[in-house]
């Protein structure tokens, strides 16, 4: 995994974080859901300058968030998510998610994933970028890759990618690794038509290995 994550670390750069802030990488994490990184920045940048805290988003017009949202898609269902998730912060935690931060990971986990739409992915997200846990998130990039590279088996859920892959990855890499994982499913291992021939890592994926030999016959 180490020589992985070497040649997609030499390949990438790393994100910067867009927020410190623990309930703004919430709501930029439930506008990313089933919507790609342009569209997400766009809506969130839209949102922020309107409403950038708890209060404000609790108390906005649900059709006002719709307006502002829109370019994230799916912006009524994730307009009413985000509003009920903010007041639910204000009055679960006085519009400070630090407080559930700082509780131990499995914990902090257990209570975003009781948030209204907050799934593993959203969850483990806040927990590495906002928390700085060394937890390994899990997105539909990684999970195509990991089970093309053989980390894990076809059908296997969520939890068991994230277990299997936060095993083989070094311990305080598996926020910089989730990055290189999601950098590679886009550029290269590509859902359709993956682009194996340019892959820097295809001499240690089963399906890059197959193709090479195949090419040579």
């Amino acid at each position: 995994m180490l020589v992985i994550l070497n040649r997609l670390g030499a390949e990438f750069e790393l994100w910067r974080r867009y927020t410190d802030d623990p309930f703004l990488l919430l709501v930029g994490t439930i506008l990313s859901q089933n919507t790609n990184w342009r569209n997400t920045r766009a809506a969130y940048n839209r949102l922020i300058t309107k409403f950038h805290t708890p209060g404000q988003l609790a108390r906005a017009e649900v059709r006002e968030i719709q307006k502002l949202i829109k370019p994230a898609g799916l912006y009524r269902m994730k307009s009413k998510r985000l509003k009920e998730v903010a007041r639910i912060v204000l009055e679960r935690y006085h519009g400070d998610l630090s407080t559930l931060l700082r509780k131990p990971s499995e914990e902090a986990r257990r209570e975003l994933l009781s948030l209204p739409g907050i799934g593993y992915k959203t969850a483990d997200v806040v927990l590495v970028f906002g928390a700085g846990r060394d937890v390994l998130p899990i997105d539909t990039h990684i999970f195509r890759v990991s089970k093309r590279l053989g980390f894990a088996r076809p059908k296997a859920s969520y939890e068991e990618v994230r277990s299997e892959l936060e095993e083989l990855t070094p311990r305080g890499h598996r926020g910089e690794a989730h990055v290189l994982w999601i950098q590679h499913g886009r550029r290269y291992c590509l859902a359709r038509n993956p682009l194996c021939d340019e892959c820097p890592i295809n001499d240690l994926c089963p399906i890059g290995i197959r193709r090479a030999k195949r090419a040579r016959l």
